[in-house]
């Protein structure tokens, strides 16, 4: 099955992109993201938006019947379907998009995904990144990276990594998407994003907003 081809990143010009090992990556970053997906249900402050026609489920708690999760509980994946159009009928556009994060310049989103493998389908997720707190999908016009497509999709967990080189407030998606009679059923599992450690004066600017520095000036006077 195919990765992230460098091609498919290069094509979202609009920010600096990059692969980047993930020991690399953790060795030098700040880990802002972990999730694992043992309650769906209860993810905190991931947004879901159903923009298929017409609407049906959205992302659902990882099935075991159908495979198992790439860690944790067997069921601890995000899934999503050809059911996320009402009766399996119509255009699925099915989001799942972070927490807003703030990043601290080169950034990796670091994620496991798999199919079913079955035949005869051509289930497609597109990673997708937007600057800002937005959980708007019209928002998130940088394409980072598409899975699948033409039958390729993983039918095995695949690890995989994209990366942004911004500073700010932004989040990335994940969009399951296609004609309804053409998708089958994907995993999302182990999402991880780390990025470039702050600079000293994010690192006080952070310390001002927790009310760190009163404190700090306190233990300062009694020494």
């Amino acid at each position: 099955m195919k990765g992230l081809s460098a091609k498919t990143m290069c094509a979202a010009a609009t920010l600096s992109l990059a692969a980047l090992g993930s020991t690399t990556a953790r060795a030098s970053g700040l880990e802002i993201l972990n999730e694992g997906f043992g309650s769906v249900s209860g993810l905190n402050g991931w947004v879901q938006v159903n923009d298929s026609l017409p609407p049906g489920s959205g992302w659902l708690q990882g099935n075991p019947g159908l495979f198992s999760a790439q860690a944790g509980a067997a069921d601890s994946y995000a899934a999503a379907s050809f059911l996320g159009a009402a009766n399996g009928s119509g255009t699925v556009d099915n989001w799942l998009i972070t927490p807003t994060l703030d990043l601290y310049g080169a950034t990796v989103l670091d994620f496991f995904s798999r199919g079913t493998g079955t035949p005869g389908f051509n289930d497609v997720l597109e990673v997708r990144f937007s600057s800002g707190a937005s959980a708007d999908p019209s928002s998130f016009t940088t394409l980072l990276a598409t899975l699948g497509g033409n039958g390729n999709y993983p039918s095995s967990w695949q690890h995989d990594l994209v990366g942004v080189d911004f500073t700010g407030s932004g989040r990335f998606a994940f969009r399951y998407v296609g004609a309804a009679d053409s998708l089958n059923y994907v995993g999302l599992d182990t999402v991880s994003v780390i990025t470039a450690i702050p600079e000293p004066s994010h690192w006080m600017m952070l310390a001002l907003g927790m009310g760190l520095l009163p404190l700090l000036g306190r233990a300062a006077r009694k020494s």
